[in-house]
């Protein structure tokens, strides 16, 4: 991998090819010249995660593009998105409404795939020593989350403190800059900021097409909604993010 010498402050960014990821990318690009780091781990929608994150740092100017490939997530199973034996649910009536939470929710979603997050921080933090980056962003999401227990601010300042001691210089610092944002918030600061939302990919199930019913589409179609503008990617099912 070669790239030309630049006087701008480095980052790699964790890129999934969703919302989120796509938004922190733009974020991270226009603060930074960033590097785009995306994980294959068998995943469902894996192709379809790789097509849109490459697109996604093509569109954002992004430096360079690492893909990595693991089998380790399938191999452990324990997710639905890894574990084709486990379904993907459809979000229920009441998912991601103000009064029903997701992340108040005291169980952990089937979608949630064990200790992913610390895998992709763990390669992004060895490929910023490697570049002499000095961030490390991750779109992670405490608000209308599924409830996932690796999206919490207290898991990065955990982590951020696993690479003061276990780094050569301890100076790289992780970056979360929507752990706090809402999903309205989150699309209304990507449109400020040019994010292609257009090329990502959010759905948890397989196919060419978003479904419009699992909690990952349900919560991206009603942040559209409430940021009062459309979403531009097609659904195969397209629920109306008010319905219950």
């Amino acid at each position: 991998m070669g790239f030309q010498q630049s006087t701008r402050e480095r980052s790699v960014i964790c890129l999934s090819g969703g919302m989120d990821s796509c938004v922190t990318a733009a974020l991270a690009a226009a603060e930074t010249e960033a590097f785009a780091l995306h994980f294959s781990y068998g995943q469902r929608t894996e192709a379809r995660e790789l097509a849109s994150a490459r697109a996604v740092a093509a569109r954002l100017g992004i430096a360079d593009f690492l893909h990595l490939q693991t089998d380790v997530f399938r191999r452990i199973g324990g997710s639905a998105l890894t574990d084709n034996s486990i379904a993907v649910p459809d979000a229920a009536p009441d998912f991601g409404h103000e009064s029903q939470s997701a992340s108040d929710s005291a169980v952990i979603p089937v979608t949630y795939v064990p200790f992913r997050n610390a895998h992709f921080l763990s390669a992004a933090v060895s490929w910023a020593e490697v570049l002499g980056a000095t961030r490390v962003y991750i779109g992670a999401v405490e608000q209308d989350s599924s409830g996932y227990p690796d999206c919490r601010p207290a898991y990065y300042d955990a982590f951020q403190q696993v690479v003061r001691t276990g780094t050569r210089d301890g100076k790289i610092e992780i970056v979360t800059p929507l752990i706090a944002k809402s999903k309205a918030e989150i699309v209304r600061l990507g449109l400020e900021y040019g994010a292609p939302l257009d090329l990502t990919w959010s759905c948890y199930k397989e196919g060419q097409r978003a479904c419009g019913s699992c909690e990952s589409c349900v919560l991206r179609l009603r942040a559209f909604a409430l940021a009062g503008v459309s979403d531009p990617i097609p659904y195969a099912a397209r629920a109306q993010p008010g319905e219950s």
